[in-house]
C-alpha cells in the first residue's frame, strides 16, 4: 500500500525520488560520465540515464528549466567531446604551421636544383671550350710541405 507522503510531488512536479534520479542523471550527463546512455547532451538522454519514463521528466518542468539554462550557457558539447575538439583545433593549427613549412622548403629546392643545373651546364661548356681551345693548360703543382 502506498502512503500519502510516498505519492506527494515536490516542487519540481514529480516525486522526491524522482527529482533526485534526474538531477544525479543530469549531472552525470554534464560531467561527462553516463551510466545508461552515449553521454550525449539530449533531453532523451536524460530521462534515459535517470531511468524514468519521458513523461514523467516532462512533469519535471523546474529540472528541465534547470537543464535548459545549462544547455543554453554551455552548449551541448560534453567535456570529452570539448577536450576532442580541442585537440582537432591544435591539430589543425600544427598541420598547416607544417603545410607552410613544407611548401617553403619545396621552394627553397626548386632554387636549388635551378642553381645546380645553371652551374652543372656552366661547367659543361667550360670543359668543352678548354678541350677545343686546343691549348694547354698546365695544372700547377701540388703544394709539398717541406
Amino acid at each position: 500500500m502506498t502512503t500519502p507522503d510516498s505519492r506527494s510531488l515536490t516542487e519540481d512536479g514529480v516525486s522526491a525520488k524522482t527529482a533526485t534520479a534526474l538531477r544525479a542523471a543530469m549531472q552525470r550527463l554534464f560531467d561527462g560520465k553516463p551510466q545508461h546512455t552515449d553521454g550525449r547532451l539530449t533531453k532523451e538522454n536524460l530521462w534515459r540515464e535517470a531511468q524514468v519514463s519521458r513523461a514523467t521528466m516532462n512533469r519535471a518542468a523546474a529540472i528541465l528549466t534547470e537543464w535548459d539554462n545549462h544547455i543554453a550557457e554551455h552548449g551541448t558539447t560534453t567535456p570529452g567531446e570539448a577536450r576532442r575538439d580541442d585537440e582537432i583545433t591544435r591539430l589543425r593549427r600544427k598541420l598547416a604551421e607544417k603545410t607552410r613549412e613544407c611548401t617553403l622548403l619545396s621552394k627553397r629546392l626548386d632554387a636549388a636544383a635551378t642553381a645546380i643545373a645553371t652551374l652543372h651546364h656552366d661547367n659543361t661548356q667550360l670543359r668543352q671550350e678548354l678541350a677545343s681551345d686546343g691549348s694547354r693548360v698546365t695544372p700547377l703543382r701540388p703544394h709539398t710541405n717541406r
